[in-house]
């Protein structure tokens, strides 16, 4: 994310699955926020407007004052904005009520080459804003490419970034090069994709309209400043982004982790740089699955920073799931249900391996007043905090207490799944107020379930680690 005192970039890891790739026919995109250890984040409903007259959005980050003009009409949609509006928004995701998908944003790069032609935009728009001026104002993946992508050509960019879309019946990906430019790729029914903080989208077909998208003027662009030869196509990868070191040891290996999850088949290097941006799986994909590669950390192999490798091994690349996530989400869109049913995003509170993913009706009209708590520091009001006071109790004596929470992980998963089932069931027959009210009261559950259990197990955590002090000394209870 960009903001003044610290880091200035997200570092994300992003997967897209389309709806032939998923066991239940759903399509599924999904990615971890990571920016800073300590940095809440809340979970909002925002209602559906009518305005009389168009509104203007301005962006609170003074060092990008970015401005434009929104429609009237304005869509309800899920959000999970930042504790803080001072740096920007930062919404990040959601679902519409049009059972639209928004991710936004996994940072990326463009190299120096590219940017000497066509520096970034000062106030231009970035990650801060993307899904407030986007989200609300489109009915299918396929617009929310479009009208990102009208923008960025009107007003420029400040960053390089990768914009997840989906919708029940396509999921598409979306990458920005440059001050000005663009291109997206529909991710094929039966594949899976990814990205882990590189440019990812390789050759442009200019004469699939169905499955590409692009910048108007982008092979103008590209031929008019020798930027490549077009001779063989565009390869977006190549000629916009970067392949360095930091790609090598950072970027590339969550890449290779992922598809050695769902493609074990397939046998690759975790530095390659010729790893592949569509991938097929070798079987069925199902939401767990989803859900567990962005809690993992190299689980099976010996750069686990938790696990049995070398000092170096496990410190060699970086991992999935991290300190440093502030949250992790999947939006799955399920077939064959009302819109206002389909929508399940599923929100994971802080580090992924460390909290549990809770599935939220994106059609409920509210978020459960926990989720809309949150701080700059602890707070035992809010979700966010909940989640992540386990982790620390956790990661003071990894070793001795990570079963325990592994347990609890394990429980909440059934709860919430049978949850969901029996909420699907419960909910069949209505519409309407109705519907959405009981998807509400079903939303509010879910949380309440969570939640208790995770705040039962600090208790159990907290009383466990008093005799584990550096302090302590085994006396002999006989003196």
């Amino acid at each position: 994310m960009l903001t003044h005192q610290f880091n200035p970039y997200s570092a994300c890891t992003s997967i897209l699955v389309g709806k032939n790739a998923t066991a239940d026919g759903s399509t599924m995109i999904g990615r971890n926020e990571d920016s800073r250890a300590a940095w809440a984040k809340k979970f909002v409903v925002h209602p559906h407007r009518e305005f009389d007259e168009p509104q203007s959005f301005e962006s609170s980050d003074a060092e990008h004052p970015f401005k434009m003009t929104l429609p009237k009409i304005r869509a309800k949609y899920t959000a999970t904005p930042e504790w803080t509006s001072k740096y920007g928004l930062f919404e990040e995701d959601g679902i519409n009520e049009y059972g639209v998908a928004m991710s936004a944003t996994e940072s990326a790069y463009c190299n120096t080459r590219v940017l000497a032609v066509d520096p970034y935009v000062t106030d231009g728009i970035g990650e801060e804003a993307m899904v407030t001026v986007t989200l609300p104002y489109i009915h299918s993946a396929r617009e929310g490419v479009e009208r990102l992508g009208h923008i960025i050509e009107t007003y420029g960019t400040y960053e390089t970034n990768g914009i997840l879309f989906s919708d029940v019946n396509e999921v598409w990906y979306m990458e920005t090069g440059a001050g000005h430019y663009w291109v997206a790729q529909r991710i094929p029914d039966d594949a899976y994709a990814v990205v882990a903080n590189q440019l990812a989208i390789q050759e442009i077909d200019f004469s699939d309209h169905d499955n590409y998208l692009y910048a108007k003027n982008i092979r103008n662009f590209v031929l008019d400043h020798q930027l490549a030869s077009m001779d063989n196509g565009l390869n977006f990868r190549e000629v916009f982004g970067t392949a360095d070191l930091s790609d090598r040891y950072y970027n590339t290996p969550r890449v290779w982790y992922g598809q050695r999850c769902f493609t074990p088949s397939v046998e690759q290097a975790p530095e390659s740089f010729d790893l592949p941006f569509i991938q097929r799986a070798d079987g069925l994909i199902h939401i767990d699955q989803v859900r567990d590669y962005l809690a993992s950390h190299y689980q099976g192999t010996p750069f686990d920073p938790v696990g049995n490798g070398t000092d170096a091994e496990k410190h060699q690349y970086r991992p999935i799931s991290l300190a440093k996530t502030q949250e992790s989400h999947v939006l799955q869109l399920r077939p064959d249900l009302p819109v206002t049913q389909s929508g399940i995003h599923w929100l994971a509170m802080g580090v992924a391996a460390e909290s549990v993913y809770v599935p939220f009706y994106a059609g409920a009209t509210d978020t459960p007043a926990a989720y809309q708590v949150a701080t700059a520091k602890y707070d035992p009001t809010s979700a966010y905090w909940v989640y992540k006071h386990v982790g620390v109790l956790v990661d003071a004596h990894y070793h001795d207490l990570h079963d325990a929470l592994q347990t609890v992980q394990k429980e909440l998963a059934i709860k919430l799944g049978h949850h969901l089932i029996t909420t699907d069931e419960q909910v069949s027959q209505l519409t309407g107020d109705d519907l959405t009210a009981a998807l509400t009261a079903a939303n509010q559950k879910a949380a309440d379930i969570a939640l208790n259990a995770m705040q039962a197990l600090a208790a159990d955590l907290i009383t466990e680690s008093t005799d584990m002090s550096p302090l302590n000394y085994n006396t002999d209870l006989n003196l």
